[in-house]
């Protein structure tokens, strides 16, 4: 029925019937569309001429009562239900339904989505249903872990993204901070989401600058031995360090400019190469057991004569020492440094261990 159906259904009427019957025709009906209802008046012989004198079209899947082809009796009451279609989009799963209902909520009411009465959404409620139909995205509740400097706490969120849940819990994001997953990453169940604060700050020091050792051999020493010619000096030098640290500690520490004060001055040490005919040098192997027997045996003076043909500060006598190549060194034991009886008692060590000393 079109409104040209009335029209004509109202000339026939005038012709036959006169005023009085055109008269009857008029109704005054409750007109009830999608939940917003008023009083209206037409003239209309069936339910399809009242709606098409509104202009209300009716498609597939609206739901019309009375009937549209039902006659329409002044008083009577006409409601009109929209089909429409609503897209939940749940967690970025989407749920089409298609429904009568002229609000939001009596679709989520009839929805088996778990949880649906404490998600978010996108819009309230209560928002009335348009024929067009409406996409509504949903986030339902979800347990996540979130960790900020360093300490953990479990939550439940309806936040849709990692930006939206720091936003829920007042918590903002300084340039320096480091946040993992990024923020635009969508929230899901069993989430980690860490929040690391960084701070970086300058700081400056003055501070020791360390010298330089210069080696340079001498064959007037001995293998294993070495003397300082020239002792280092320390330098100072002021540093400006840039500090990065990552929930209160120190992460990195990069030297960002250096002024020197002082300069250092290289230490220079000369060190032996002469050896025996054999190729043998200085041995220190032991060196504290041997300062310890020396202690025992002579009070740890190596240069010692006791006049008892017993020499240094190990006590050798003349054998021992020459049939262990003592005289790679010197004639006599107390006439050797304290490197070289340590290097002629350990040849000795080799065959006899320390049985030759009774203080061992």
């Amino acid at each position: 029925m079109n409104k040209a159906i009335t029209a004509t259904a109202l000339a026939a009427a005038l012709l036959t019937g006169g005023t009085t019957t055109a008269t009857g025709l008029y109704k005054d009906v409750q007109l009830n569309v999608d939940g917003r209802s008023e009083r209206v008046g037409a003239f209309a012989l069936t339910v399809a001429d009242l709606l098409a004198s509104r202009g209300i079209t009716i498609n597939a899947g609206d739901v019309v009562r009375p009937a549209l082809n039902s006659p329409v009796t002044d008083g009577a009451t006409v409601e009109v239900q929209y089909s429409k279609p609503v897209t939940l989009n749940v967690d970025g799963t989407p749920l089409t339904i298609v429904t009568t209902a002229a609000t939001l909520d009596r679709v989520l009411a009839a929805t088996s989505v778990p949880e649906i009465e404490a998600a978010w959404l996108s819009v309230s409620p209560s928002t009335p249903l348009p024929r067009a139909g409406l996409t509504v995205t949903v986030s339902t509740p979800k347990q996540v872990q979130l960790k900020v400097a360093g300490k953990s706490a479990e939550l439940t969120t309806t936040a849709t993204t990692v930006a939206g849940l720091l936003a829920e819990q007042g918590l903002t994001l300084a340039t320096t901070d480091r946040l993992r997953p990024a923020s635009s990453t969508t929230v899901t169940e069993g989430q980690q989401i860490v929040l690391d604060r960084v701070v970086v700050k300058s700081k400056t020091k003055t501070e020791p600058v360390k010298f330089k050792t210069v080696q340079k051999n001498n064959s007037s020493l001995w293998k294993g031995e070495s003397r300082i010619v020239a002792s280092g000096k320390v330098g100072k030098a002021r540093r400006t360090y840039t500090l990065t640290l990552v929930n209160g500690e120190l992460t990195k520490r990069v030297v960002a400019s250096e002024t020197v004060l002082t300069k250092p001055v290289a230490q220079v040490i000369e060190v032996g190469t002469k050896v025996s005919a054999n190729g043998v040098g200085i041995n220190l192997a032991r060196a504290a057991m041997w300062d310890r027997i020396a202690r025992c045996e002579s009070g740890g003076n190596w240069s010692i004569n006791t006049g008892n043909g017993y020499y240094g500060g190990l006590q050798f006598n003349l054998a021992s020492w020459n049939s262990n190549g003592g005289r790679d060194f010197a004639a006599y034991p107390h006439h050797a440094s304290r490197a070289q009886q340590i290097t002629v008692a350990n040849r000795y060590y080799a065959k006899a261990g320390t049985s030759p000393w009774t203080c061992a």
